[in-house]
């Protein structure tokens, strides 16, 4: 069994451009990812794909793998699958989101483990988190998900699921547990390279969430939970918030 961790990484980006390079306490936010995807246990190796010199240079300089791929992709899957293709032997891929600094090694272990369980059929796997702020229900930019006993993924919204009827608003939270979905993704090999060619669905352009491409498809996609919270970043806005946290 081999086993990639991808990281795409693209320099350009409306709400915060070149933030793969941008500084966390001495180091790049894209060296950062990948030095957590690194010690996954799960994890043969790590490469960033991106389609810019400068972050490619970059991760050169830092001791990292990095692969030049086509500035055209329209997701960081599409940019995934192109690495994939030139990893013949490689049997599993996790896409792990070039602006998570603090993701765990244990949150990839976990999102990689359903796929390699034989009398299981999943060949896709996320993870999720309680969601613990009742403002967060509400909030589009954190995506929601619902998940059978066996974890399989019944759908991924922006909007507040499940909905309690007959409860004010306000007392949701307090009557039912919420998921927030984390936008880590295990592929098999197969699974990579097939929903990479997929057209998109009207869940999809609906909700803007290519997920739902995969599930609208009929692909069977596992939800790992976690405990542990992650932060994204998205804006300098967030880039800012970090003074209080530790390392």
């Amino acid at each position: 069994m081999k086993t990639l961790a991808i990281i795409p990484a693209r320099f350009a980006s409306t709400r915060f451009p070149g933030k793969p390079l941008v500084e966390i306490q001495g180091k790049s936010m894209v060296q950062r990812v990948y030095e957590q995807a690194s010690k996954a246990s799960l994890v043969a190796a790590a490469v960033v794909a991106t389609d810019d010199t400068r972050i490619f240079e970059h991760v050169l300089q830092f001791g990292g793998q990095a692969m030049m791929t086509d500035p055209s992709h329209a997701s960081g899957t599409d940019r995934c699958a192109e690495v994939a293709a030139h990893y013949p032997d490689t049997d599993y891929f996790v896409n792990v989101q070039g602006d998570e600094p603090f993701i765990q090694p244990e949150q990839i272990d976990l999102a990689l483990e359903p796929l390699l369980r034989k009398n299981q059929n999943f060949s896709i796997s996320t993870l999720a988190k309680a969601i613990t702020h009742g403002e967060d229900i509400w909030n589009p930019n954190v995506v929601k998900v619902v998940f059978g006993h066996k974890g399989q993924a019944l759908y991924f919204s922006r909007s507040a699921i499940p909905h309690i009827r007959g409860v004010e608003q306000v007392q949701w939270l307090q009557q039912a547990v919420f998921y927030k979905h984390i936008g880590l993704y295990a592929f098999t090999r197969q699974a990579l390279l097939e929903v990479s060619q997929l057209e998109k669905g009207r869940y999809e352009q609906a909700e803007s969430l290519e997920q739902l491409r995969w599930l609208e498809q009929g692909y069977a996609i596992h939800v790992g939970i976690t405990a542990l919270e992650t932060i994204g970043i998205d804006t300098p806005e967030d880039l800012s918030r970090l003074d209080t946290l530790n390392f």
